[in-house]
């Protein structure tokens, strides 16, 4: 009796290792998407919680998602957007890790992300400008300009 009641204890913590984000500590799979961290990398993001605690994400528009409804994902423990401390993106073109803040996001690119349509992030509005006229796109905007209808017309 005691080793199946081990087993089972076991098997609830390896299920719900990935939801567990302690520290520094890296969740495994993507909270919104459930998409393996590492299998896109140039499309990775991080958000910095101001108890220090990191989440990363598969991408912009997964990172957004979360951000814009954080209390959809209970076992992250993040009740509102102002316990966000920071937010990095990786520039598409150098994959250089950038604060989201400061970041242009591409909207419209024929470039998809790992869950479809997305923002793709580069360090400057210049860049910017070449990667449309290379892959694409029919907008350029800052984060500011996000909004929660952005993202989830991203997602249909």
């Amino acid at each position: 009796m005691k080793k199946i009641f081990l087993l089972l204890v076991c098997l609830v913590a390896f299920a719900n290792a990935d939801k567990a984000v302690w520290g520094d500590k890296p969740n495994i799979h993507d909270p919104v998407y459930q998409i393996e961290i590492g299998k896109y990398p140039k499309f990775e993001t991080e958000m910095v919680l101001k108890d220090g605690r990191h989440i990363t994400f598969c991408c912009v528009k997964a990172m957004m998602n979360f951000y814009f409804h954080p209390e959809k994902y209970p076992e992250y423990g993040v009740k509102s957007r102002t316990e966000v401390d920071k937010m990095y993106v990786k520039d598409y073109l150098s994959g250089e890790k950038i604060d989201a803040k400061k970041a242009w996001y591409v909207f419209g690119s024929r470039i998809v992300g790992p869950h479809g349509d997305d923002l793709i992030p580069l360090s400057s509005k210049a860049k910017a400008e070449l990667y449309v006229k290379r892959y694409g796109g029919s907008r350029i905007m800052t984060i500011d300009q996000f909004t929660y209808g952005l993202i989830h017309y991203l997602d249909m």
